[in-house]
């Protein structure tokens, strides 16, 4: 193989680099069409090792163009969702289940107008940066006195730059969207909570042993209404007194009015 296109290269001047072009031209389309049509290319896809960050991008996950009308995003999902339903792939039931979540999970996405204006938000950013280093690499290098062509003025490998970009905008936010979330649990945690209705009981704080009120419902003294009364389980902390008030309350309640005041 190598000698005939040394040869040919050498006759024909340059068919070989022609036909070499048009023959990588139409396995790019064969591997597009595979790509789309193959329910097995589309889980390998949708599950690859770092598939939580690359099907963080909706667009990615659907394979199409932040242009497209909602109608198309519709269209598209019927035929990746049908193409990777896990009915259909019972050989490869797990990963196929992982791949149809990943395809729900974008199409949902998209047809919430607000979280689709986010993810063209991302990918609007990604081609802005990329378009702002390309005319930064262009001005040094005419200052230097080189030329000033760089590889992104292939408009293809443009693309693949301004998908990288975005690759890795998407990544960051959502690293910082669970460290965010961590940090909201962690404070949840340690600030106190409201009663809880079911169970009756006011956690202050999270130390589940020391800081516990038990929430007690009695009836009052005319027999009419309820009232809440607090007890202290474990004695470290006290509700609406001192503990010697507390005692005095209960003793009174206990042995009724004084006989002093019977006449």
């Amino acid at each position: 193989m190598a000698a005939s296109g040394e040869s040919g290269a050498s006759a024909g001047g340059g068919s070989t680099e022609e036909a070499f072009m048009t023959f990588y031209s139409e396995v790019k389309q064969i591997e597009k069409r595979d790509s789309v049509l193959t329910s097995k290319n589309q889980i390998e896809r949708l599950t690859r090792p770092g598939s939580s960050y690359f099907n963080l991008n909706p667009f990615e996950v659907l394979q199409i163009d932040p242009e497209v009308t909602d109608e198309e995003i519709k269209k598209r999902f019927r035929q990746l969702s049908i193409l990777v339903h896990p009915d259909k792939n019972q050989d490869d039931a797990d990963r196929a289940q992982k791949a149809f979540e990943a395809v729900d999970k974008a199409y949902k996405l998209l047809l919430d107008q607000e979280q689709k204006k986010r993810a063209l938000d991302v990918i609007q950013a990604g081609k802005e940066y990329v378009e702002h280093t390309v005319k930064e690499r262009k001005k040094q290098l005419k200052k230097e006195g080189k030329p000033t062509n760089v590889e992104e003025d292939d408009p293809e490998l443009f693309k693949q730059a301004v998908y990288k970009q975005t690759m890795k905008l998407f990544a960051e936010l959502e690293i910082k969207r669970k460290e965010r979330e961590a940090k909201e649990m962690h404070e949840r945690a340690d600030r106190p909570h409201a009663p809880c209705k079911n169970c009756g009981l006011l956690l202050l704080g999270n130390d589940s042993g020391k800081k516990r009120l038990k929430l007690k419902k009695k009836p009052n003294a005319s027999g009419s209404g309820r009232k809440t009364s607090r007890k202290v389980e474990m004695g470290a902390w006290t509700a609406g007194g001192t503990s010697k008030q507390i005692q005095r309350g209960r003793k009174r309640r206990r042995t009724g009015p004084s006989l002093d005041h019977r006449k």
